[in-house]
């Protein structure tokens, strides 16, 4: 994931921004510390402002946390539909470029399937994240389908292991694990992609 540089370079919010100035720093929070170290008191330290005050716009973390996942989908499924797009008439590279689409976003804004389905956003029952949860699924099985996996349990499997799969390209690269010299993003989605296509492949004989 990036490394956000944090400190003087973040100005307090002007009267009226700081909502969206906690959504925009939050990606940055979660790109360098993922959900187990994202804390509403950290966002109102690098954002100069009270401890209190980004309450006054959100109850709880889980309900900051639900808004900047529902855009972090909305993103993400945009991204995807691109991917798909420009990836040719083929339906496996169609598919398979949501990987490098996935790659290239989470390296950009920290905020992967982990946010966006995490299990103690659950409770919120949150119909914007819901629909833009759904909306993501929705496109990925469309593409499942046209890849030919016309079973939706089979499809929903397959989803789930070129996810695990783009993933764990992101972690191993921040680990330093893919080379000497950690790689980047367009690199990693480069990597994700073919592994994908190879899966997909496998998968389709």
């Amino acid at each position: 994931m990036a490394e956000a540089t944090v400190g003087a370079s973040i100005e307090r919010p002007a009267r009226g921004q700081l909502r969206s100035a906690l959504i925009a720093e939050s990606f940055a929070l979660l790109s360098e510390k993922g959900m187990a170290g994202f804390s509403v008191a950290e966002l109102a330290r690098r954002l100069k402002v009270s401890t209190a005050a980004p309450y006054r716009h959100f109850r709880n973390r889980e309900a900051l946390l639900a808004v900047v996942a529902t855009q972090a989908a909305d993103e993400l499924t945009r991204a995807m539909e691109t991917a798909a797009q420009t990836a040719g008439p083929e339906p496996i590279d169609r598919l398979a470029a949501t990987a490098g689409a996935y790659v290239r976003h989470v390296s950009d804004r920290g905020a992967g399937f982990d946010v966006i389905f995490a299990r103690e956003l659950r409770p919120l029952r949150d119909a914007d994240l819901a629909r833009a949860g759904r909306n993501l699924m929705t496109l990925l099985l469309d593409l499942a389908r046209s890849a030919g996996h016309a079973d939706p349990s089979r499809a929903l499997l397959l989803i789930e292991q070129l996810f695990c799969l783009a993933h764990g390209y992101i972690t191993l690269n921040a680990e330093d694990f893919l080379s000497r010299s950690r790689l980047s993003p367009e690199d990693v989605a480069t990597r994700a992609t073919r592994a994908a296509t190879a899966l997909l492949r496998g998968n389709a004989t």
